[in-house]
């Protein structure tokens, strides 16, 4: 048997206040879109906001069904709209903020399992990681620079 040693690295910011600019500007498009979401069954709402490398920002919020689980997360909505719009347009960055109607979410909420294998495909087409950012309602951010940092041992077409 021999173990291995798995590191990531991941930027932790207090508050939104300390990001660059046009990464304050997109985690401020992915609050607003949490408004839109669609989640009266688990009152956690989540916004994702995406930016292309041709400068377009593609939105997408969680829309809850009550026929479980045919809702979907806001960060594969984003995602596939992206594309479905725009195919050959890389991905630069990803920010994700979440919020519930019961309590304050106040760490932040990274992407689900299968939000992070969706990502992952489009990060794989696209040969070139993207950057993720992501947060609750207040309080900290943490920024990662590829899917790899979420997922080391990924599954991928390799496999097939």
């Amino acid at each position: 048997m021999k173990n291995i040693e798995i590191t990531t690295t991941a930027t932790l910011f207090n508050h939104i206040s300390e990001l660059s600019s046009d990464d304050k500007m997109l985690m401020n498009r992915a609050i607003l879109s949490r408004e839109n979401a669609y989640a009266p069954y688990s009152k956690f709402s989540v916004g994702a906001a995406l930016l292309l490398e041709n400068g377009k920002i593609i939105l997408g919020n969680n829309q809850e069904n009550a026929a479980y689980p045919s809702g979907m997360c806001a960060e594969r909505i984003a995602i596939w709209r992206a594309g479905s719009e725009f195919p050959e347009v890389k991905v630069l960055k990803l920010a994700i903020s979440a919020k519930s109607a019961t309590s304050l979410v106040d760490r932040p909420v990274g992407p689900c399992g299968a939000c992070r294998q969706s990502l992952l495909e489009y990060e794989i087409k696209q040969k070139k990681p993207f950057e993720i950012l992501f947060m609750g309602e207040v309080g900290g951010i943490v920024k990662v620079f590829s899917l790899n940092s979420l997922m080391p041992f990924y599954f991928d077409n390799s496999y097939l």
